[in-house]
């Protein structure tokens, strides 16, 4: 996989690519990395598809971030360095914090937003926040974060892989994620979002109830809402073809906004008898 701005990032090609298709990139959620996307959305059918590790995560560069705009301007530096105009934006909790901070600062980077697990704000619990920096606490942070991440139902090997993925993560980076979650809050600016908006929350969330789903779907205009049954917060890896398939049909109504070329004035040739 490769790497640039420091972020190592995972990146999928459509088989048959098409010029008028937009790219689609991943946003992970705090403590996560680009395997918090499953294949199915990873290699979404037909798309050019980016699942970045935000800095600190994975084997990206880089300490971390303790506010969602540092973040978000991560992300923009990565689409300039990878020569990506405008892309449709897909975050989970944090990371979709970072996809609405994006839609709102630099709004013609955005053609549509993916909001999975979301927020206009996302407050964390002061014991968390107080436990989850501390080395000492640590591993008792993330099994209460992992265990309110899933479905009742969910399946024990998910929990697992879960919790082992994020006991990988640095202490000092999960506490700046959840500083920075702690911080964000963009209810006031919903009503500026103007772009096609697709909203996932699974019924069984408990970090980010349906309720917080609703508001968003309320307050921006040009939204839809899909509630998964048998899904908690980590929607995408308890119901990933359901997830991939919303998102795939979402995506191929978007059209890419494509720059129009400046016509060129061409003389034109008058043929001269011979």
């Amino acid at each position: 996989m490769p790497t640039t701005t420091e972020l190592y990032y995972f990146a999928h090609e459509a088989e048959e690519q098409i010029d008028t298709r937009p790219p689609v990139i991943l946003l992970h959620g705090a403590g996560g990395i680009h395997l918090s996307w499953p294949p199915q959305i990873r290699r979404l059918a037909g798309e050019k598809v980016y699942a970045p590790n935000l800095p600190g995560h994975g084997k990206s560069e880089g300490a971390g971030r303790q506010s969602i705009d540092e973040y978000a301007d991560d992300v923009l530096a990565f689409m300039k360095e990878l020569k990506i105009d405008a892309a449709v934006i897909v975050g989970h909790s944090m990371g979709s914090a970072v996809a609405l901070t994006l839609a709102l600062k630099y709004p013609k980077q955005v053609l549509g937003l993916g909001l999975l697990g979301s927020g206009s704000k996302l407050r964390v619990s002061q014991t968390l926040l107080e436990t989850v920096g501390n080395p000492n606490t640590f591993e008792a942070a993330v099994g209460m974060v992992n265990e309110n991440c899933f479905s009742a139902d969910a399946p024990q090997n998910l929990l697992e892989l879960s919790r082992r993925t994020m006991l990988e993560i640095r202490p000092p980076v999960l506490s700046g994620d959840f500083l920075a979650c702690n911080e964000f809050d963009v209810t006031s600016q919903l009503e500026n979002i103007n772009i096609p908006t697709l909203i996932i929350c699974g019924a069984e969330d408990k970090m980010m109830p349906v309720k917080f789903s609703e508001s968003l779907r309320d307050a921006i205009a040009n939204s839809q809402l899909h509630i998964l049954e048998n899904a908690g917060h980590m929607v995408m890896l308890e119901q990933p073809d359901a997830v991939a398939d919303l998102l795939k049909k979402f995506v191929d109504g978007i059209p890419l906004k494509v720059k129009k070329a400046r016509k060129k004035r061409v003389t034109p040739v008058i043929d001269q008898p011979e």
